[in-house]
């Protein structure tokens, strides 16, 4: 702690922009012990408290911009992409797309302290198109309640903060080894957890090209779109002859849905894991003709396969178009 301080005092407020930039922009570096440091610096007045917290909100307000544009212009593929690269990458894109559905952009006044979830709010808010000066105003206030949050707290504590420095400094080495083999843990534990549940989820999925085969002929099948609602206001196209559910009203409608006709179900999340996870729970209710999509929506689409336009109801099903 008494290295960081140190650091934090030679390199100012550049260091503070950097380094809360650089965790907004994607990398696991944390900055709430940056900013602990910073409020304890001002509380003995090395820093300015007011500085401090101008240039970190300002390193999170630009890191934001750039991913939220790169939302408007990539649209879901950007989300797909900081998934893949999450301890949790199945459930990240539908938390965050939930959390977005229920609260709309109050969610980022508490993103930035939820793990997960504030990595994917800003491009979220770019591919559902929400207006840069809303997005700009939420997220400057979400930004300027994180950052007081620990600097505020550095500076009230800063001599108990001084205190737990030194008493650090006594372990020396031995602290910095004890957290990093914490850390190594907890990523271990997230990672075998996370190839158990997908051994869980392997099941025989049908391809675009099976599917469209079976289209094409004529075949009578059940085809489920379960993606969310705002899946369809960033990209308003469906597979034609698709009906729109949300995951839990298809599992309480279980006892209706036709035992002899094939269920295809589809979403737009990686490994299509809800997908499978339900097709995976009803054949445990019986119903053994349901596969899930291989590659999900973006399958489909990359092939350059037929569409149908959706319109967005009042209750905010989606519904298709007929050409």
């Amino acid at each position: 702690m008494n290295e960081l301080l140190a650091f934090v005092v030679r390199h100012g407020y550049l260091l503070i922009f950097a380094w809360v930039f650089v965790e907004q922009a994607g990398l696991p570096i944390p900055s709430a012990p940056l900013l602990l440091a910073a409020g304890a610096l001002s509380g003995t007045g090395e820093l300015n408290l007011g500085v401090s917290i101008s240039v970190a909100v300002f390193g999170a307000l630009a890191g934001d911009a750039m991913w939220y544009e790169l939302g408007r212009r990539k649209g879901v593929r950007v989300l797909q992409l900081l998934c893949k690269i999450s301890l949790e990458p199945d459930s990240c894109v539908r938390r965050t797309r939930v959390s977005f559905g229920e609260k709309g952009p109050r969610i980022l006044l508490v993103a930035k302290f939820i793990p997960g979830l504030n990595a994917m709010v800003a491009p979220l808010a770019g591919i559902i198109r929400m207006g840069l000066r809303r997005f700009i105003l939420f997220d400057f206030l979400g930004a300027l309640l994180w950052v007081c949050a620990f600097t505020v707290s550095g500076y009230v504590f800063s001599g108990e903060l001084e205190r737990i420095a030194e008493r650090a400094a006594f372990l020396g080495e031995w602290l910095v080894v004890l957290l990093l083999a914490a850390f190594a843990g907890y990523v271990g534990w997230k990672f075998y957890h996370r190839r158990k549940f997908l051994r869980n989820l392997r099941i025989s999925r049908i391809t675009p090209e099976e599917l469209k085969l079976k289209i094409d002929s004529g075949e009578d099948v059940i085809i489920v779109d379960l993606r969310h609602a705002l899946d369809f206001e960033a990209q308003p196209e469906t597979i034609p002859g698709s009906i729109h559910m949300d995951a839990a009203e298809l599992e309480e409608a279980y006892e209706v849905i036709p035992r002899d006709r094939e269920i295809v179900l589809f979403c737009a999340c990686p490994n299509e894991v809800t997908a499978a996870r339900l097709a995976l729970l009803l054949r445990s209710k019986g119903i053994t003709r349901i596969r899930p999509l291989a590659e999900g929506y973006e399958g489909w689409r990359s092939r350059g396969f037929p569409m149908s336009q959706v319109r967005l109801e009042s209750s905010g099903e989606a519904a298709a178009v007929t050409e």
